[in-house]
């Protein structure tokens, strides 16, 4: 059984997914995400870039020493040989190596019983099949003493992160825990280099001792055959590929995670006053549920059940219906939605639903980047537009447009006193909703909010990331189709921002008028 770098990296995240990894079928994985393919390319060229623009040689391109094994690193054994080999000329620099060393190695390097005493002997048994591998970024020669002589070697890894995140920490001390053992001497440091091409040393003294305590777990789990609990959580598991398996797992559970609001966190605060299932949720009494929950937050749980039990939507107990002013409307209201690629800093598509309540119609105006260095001409463009309809409302759903307004502003030197005036006409819908009611939704997410009340988008397989994944390939073929496919996709979204406004406008309004003839 092989332990690796990427495994732990997983463990940290979702200790579940490690456990699927070894033992889960895997005709159940969900087929791989066009935008978690290329998140992997992307890291790959960045360990590229990275590794080029620090260590080569720029009177000829080549690198100082840079020496990398032959056999593939899928040849794990022969690999870690050739990297051993490398180690042992003194190579300055070595890349794609791989570290591996077997458990009784492991368990030898700590000089303790390690967590054997906490499994059957059978369950030991399992432990000597264990390989951990590891998969450094580079490997870097420096002064110091080792088995190989008068030098030793630092771990690099290289991330597409913006901050140096725990698992990464964790995953950087891994590869000096397995460096160290295999050089007989712990590294002096661990680096990370992250997005911005800034550095990170790991706190050894800390993380090592991290290292051995999440492995313990790991493996204690492996061992036994423990699988973990479900817990679906929206962000983290959305490129996951076991993210379908787990999700039926949890609707046929009724999972609570699937639960607004039910963070890990407050799962394992519910569980220690049994509520641990969607019928407990809806039984327990809220002020049991306040003594370990914000009142608030405690309130807003209960409403959620409730929202789902009934399959009806609820005006939350916090907001003050009788005594706010209904969503802003308009003769022309102005819907707007923003397709953006993360990786290139540029907002792509900036797409406005024009809407004339007079006449009864609506008109999609689609101002488009269709290469990267157009995005100051369609922020120009889109400025003329808004200026043309400067009494409209402008609807949006998240603070994502805002901040992109700013951004754009700040980046095309466009006058404060224009931005101030767009920004003071925004009026963000998720707000309104997270402040008026509850959904019997799984997410508040627009998509899931808009299906809900009856909205569909014409693109079945579109989203977001998906948006991000045809834009770059739209750049690489030209192919018109792809374009087409981001602009009906965003079509949609505002669209379904425009119909949420309807139906939320109506919904309050009925509600309000409910509280008056119940006095």
């Amino acid at each position: 059984m092989l332990i690796t770098d990427h495994l732990l990296l997983n463990y940290k995240r979702c200790n579940r997914r490690t456990f699927l990894e070894i033992y889960g079928d895997r005709q159940q994985r969900d087929a791989e995400k066009d935008f978690l393919i290329k998140l992997k390319r992307e890291n790959k060229t960045h360990i590229a870039n990275v590794i080029q623009n620090r260590w080569n040689n720029s009177e000829d391109g080549s690198f100082f020493n840079c020496q990398k094994p032959e056999a593939s690193r899928r040849d794990w054994q022969l690999n870690t040989a050739q990297t051993i080999d490398l180690m042992k000329d003194g190579a300055d620099y070595i890349i794609r190596g791989t570290l591996s060393i077997s458990f009784s190695q492991w368990q030898t390097s700590l000089e303790n019983d390690f967590f054997t005493d906490k499994l059957t002997s059978q369950e030991q048994s399992l432990l000597g099949e264990i390989i951990f591998t590891a998969a450094p970024s580079l490997l870097i020669k420096q002064p110091g003493k080792s088995i190989f002589g008068d030098w030793e070697y630092i771990p690099v890894s290289i991330k597409l992160g913006r901050r140096a995140k725990p698992e990464y920490k964790l995953i950087s001390a891994f590869h000096a825990q397995l460096l160290g053992i295999i050089q007989e001497k712990i590294p002096t440091r661990s680096q990370l280099i992250l997005k911005e091409h800034n550095d990170y040393f790991v706190n050894l003294d800390v993380w090592l001792t991290k290292v051995q305590s999440v492995i313990a777990e790991c493996l204690i789990m492996l061992a036994k055959r423990q699988k973990p609990e479900v817990f679906i959580s929206r962000q983290r598991c959305s490129l996951c590929s076991w993210h379908g398996y787990c999700y039926q797992a949890a609707k046929l559970a009724n999972h609570l995670s699937l639960v607004p609001g039910v963070t890990p966190k407050r799962y394992e605060h519910m569980q220690n006053i049994g509520v641990d299932s969607f019928e407990s949720l809806i039984a327990v009494a809220e002020n049991k549920l306040a003594e370990i929950l914000d009142r608030d937050i405690a309130r807003q749980l209960k409403q959620q059940a409730l929202a789902i039990k009934s399959d009806r939507p609820l005006v939350r107990s916090s907001f003050n219906l009788a005594g706010t002013q209904p969503i802003p409307s308009g003769t022309f209201e102005i819907y707007f939605d923003i397709e953006a690629e993360p990786e290139r800093q540029i907002d792509y598509l900036l797409g406005v639903l024009l809407v004339d309540r007079t006449n009864n119609t609506e008109t999609f105006h689609a101002f488009v980047a269709e290469k990267p260095e157009d995005e100051g001409r369609i922020w120009q463009e889109f400025l003329d537009f808004m200026a043309l309809y400067a009494d409209a409302p402008i609807f949006h759903y998240s603070e994502y447009e805002v901040d992109t307004i700013k951004r754009l502003g700040r980046l095309y030197d466009t006058p404060k006193s224009i931005v101030k005036e767009l920004v003071s006409r925004l009026v963000d819908l998720h707000e309104w909703v997270i402040e008026s009611t509850i959904f019997p939704v799984e997410s508040y997410s627009l998509k899931a909010i808009a299906n809900w009340i009856g909205f569909y988008w014409r693109e079945t397989s579109g989203s977001g990331d998906q948006s991000v994944c045809w834009y770059d390939q739209w750049l690489i073929t030209q192919d018109r189709s792809l374009l087409n496919l981001i602009l009906s996709y965003n079509e949609d979204d505002c669209r379904a921002t425009r119909y949420l406004k309807d139906w939320l406008l109506d919904f309050l309004e009925y509600q309000r008028k409910q509280l008056i003839v119940n006095g």
